[in-house]
């Protein structure tokens, strides 16, 4: 059943009382005043609405009425009805015989506007369902259980289609008006059967259909699909605005995984790119998978011996050597020509690197080793 609030009550009167040039007054099911052109009135109980609520009926109440009833001035009462129920009255306080004419009118103006209320009401309602639901599915590990299948379909969203996860974080500025749900907007319409919620003031997720071409993920095509957003945008929104784009991940707990991996990109472009707008998970992708190591004992381990170095290279130019030497492969000829030095020199200075690190250099293992401790020191700085 519906029940008649304040608000809409005094929105009716407000409204219609530009018009009609009488008091208005709306009264709940249970005959208190609501809304009216006369404050003094609001809270009070009108029996005249009563009558009108009890036979269902209009009540016209005159000159003679006013003493046999209590809180009532001239004038006529309509019920008001909503899906065939009584959810009020509608009063118009004035001589009843000049007010005939706008009974009626006025009883439909009130019922569409009661009708308007609660569709928006319901709306908001499916709105704030709907968020909840998205904020359910970044969160759940597994397969569904029924209860969120059957949310699901109440909500008409398909847990079948692929879905990847990005994550748009904007900072406010008093004196730039777009906001998150401005963007959230864009992201719905048209209707790309995108997910978008708010996880946060400055934050929001979007879970977007992962097969662009029916077929298979190809982020290539995500990259196109954002820059696209961006030139939708205000200038001066995307100065504010940083966009991760996770990985896609099929089956169950898909979704949660892809999240995190957005989340994650998004953190990790932030500290090592704070310039860029856009960052891919497929752009960022090892430093993002060592990132979660940084305070775990195996992320420790992995780094020790190229700490070891730093401490033990004063001057750099060992780190400097072996950072060279990682990036051509092992391969002392270019890496020597790269750092316009003499392969002797080069052979020194890798013979120096394995004594201070214990690694042997001509080991995969160890390279591997030596590498990601570089990569984990940069995540750590």
């Amino acid at each position: 059943m519906y029940f008649l609030d304040a608000a809409t009550a005094q929105q009716i009167v407000d409204r219609t009382m530009r018009i009609i040039d009488h008091n208005i007054n709306v009264m709940n099911s249970q005959g208190v005043i609501l809304g009216s052109g006369d404050s003094s009135r609001i809270n009070t109980v009108h029996e005249g609405a009563l009558l009108a609520i009890s036979q269902n009926r209009t009540v016209v109440i005159d000159d003679g009425g006013v003493h046999s009833l209590h809180g009532v001035k001239p004038g006529i009462n309509l019920p008001l009805h909503y899906h065939g129920q009584i959810i009020g009255v509608v009063g118009i306080t004035g001589a009843p015989a000049q007010l005939m004419q706008f009974g009626e009118l006025l009883k439909m103006t009130a019922e569409m506007m009661v009708e308007q209320a609660n569709s928006l009401e319901v709306e908001q309602w499916r709105k704030r369902q709907r968020e909840e639901f998205i904020l359910q599915l970044i969160r759940h590990e597994g397969s569904y259980p029924e209860e969120m299948q059957t949310w699901a379909k109440q909500l008409q969203i398909d847990l079948t289609v692929p879905r990847v996860a990005a994550v748009i974080e904007l900072q406010a500025h008093e004196l730039q008006h777009t906001s998150l749900r401005d963007i959230q907007l864009l992201l719905e319409y048209p209707q790309r059967n995108n997910l978008v919620a708010l996880t946060a003031l400055d934050q929001l997720v979007i879970l977007k259909p992962a097969f662009l071409d029916g077929c298979s993920w190809d982020p290539s095509l995500e990259d196109i699909r954002i820059e696209k957003l961006l030139a939708r945008l205000p200038a001066d929104t995307k100065g504010r605005l940083k966009i991760a784009l996770g990985h896609y991940f099929p089956g169950a707990g898909g979704i949660v995984r892809s999240y995190r991996t957005a989340c994650e990109t998004l953190a990790l472009g932030k500290r090592r790119a704070p310039e860029q707008t856009k960052y891919l998970y497929q752009d960022h992708a090892l430093p993002v998978l060592l990132s979660g190591l940084g305070d775990d004992w195996r992320g420790q381990e992995l780094a020790a011996p190229f700490r070891l170095l730093q401490k033990r290279d004063r001057r750099g130019v060992l780190t400097k050597t072996l950072q060279v030497y990682l990036q051509h492969f092992g391969d002392q000829q270019r890496c020597a020509d790269a750092l316009y030095i003499h392969r002797n020199t080069l052979r020194y200075r890798l013979e120096k690197i394995t004594q201070i690190t214990g690694i042997d250099l001509n080991s995969l293992d160890g390279l591997l080793q030596l590498y990601l401790g570089e990569v984990l020191e940069r995540l750590q700085s």
